[in-house]
């Protein structure tokens, strides 16, 4: 299995549960036939996503728990599988492509961990971690949510800012901002962003009435 060379990639030692349920969860993403290139090198597209997830929770909140830990890896498993453009177009669609994905993701996670011996009530765990029920109230989902933006904006928001103008940019920018708390939002202001990028962040933030 091909890993990530540009950070650093979390195992537990020994042969735990979670760092076999880890391992497995790469394994599976590792058949992503898309590709990203790292350091010049490319890679499973996912098996890139769900390690940038573990780094990120790695360094934002070492002390999670570990069923977030797992969900964290897992958030993006098999993804390729069902494309976008498998569901009708428009809100709709969208809507109902997310929602089928985040059971999904939920069903292959739970199968893997049960075949390293997870119970069914962590299983369970995980799988409403998936499908970020309850925002805002469940602490274990708000730090996920967490980051998955500070992911976005660190590793992704420069490429998808190539593609929209700043018209569009802006109102995304303050949705994921008003996703995130006030620790995440420290955190994603001490990223380092290309010049344009961060000029963006700041003027979303602004317009918004938050001081940057």
């Amino acid at each position: 299995m091909r890993v990530l060379a540009s950070v650093p990639v979390w195992y537990p030692s020994g042969m735990s549960r979670l760092g076999e349920a880890l391992r497995r969860f790469d394994e599976s993403n590792a058949e992503d036939p898309n590709t990203e290139m790292v350091n010049g090198q490319p890679l499973p597209k996912e098996l890139v996503y769900g390690q940038r997830m573990s780094a990120r929770l790695a360094v934002f909140a070492a002390d999670a728990p570990e069923t977030v830990k797992l969900a964290a890896r897992a958030q993006h498993i098999r993804r390729w599988e069902v494309p976008r453009d498998s569901y009708p177009e428009g809100r709709a669609g969208y809507l109902k492509w997310r929602t089928d994905l985040y059971k999904r993701h939920g069903d292959i996670a739970g199968a893997i961990m049960k075949e390293v011996g997870y119970d069914d009530d962590t299983v369970d765990r995980v799988k409403t971690l998936l499908r970020k029920r309850g925002l805002k109230t469940d602490p274990d989902v708000q730090l996920m949510e967490d980051v998955i933006c500070l992911v976005f904006l660190e590793h992704y928001f420069h490429d998808f800012a190539q593609k929209h103008d700043e018209e569009k940019l802006i109102p995304i920018v303050q949705k994921t901002w008003n996703k995130m708390t006030k620790k995440a939002h420290e955190a994603a202001l001490a990223l380092d962003y290309a010049p344009e990028d961060l000029t963006v962040i700041q003027k979303a933030l602004q317009s918004a009435g938050i001081r940057a």
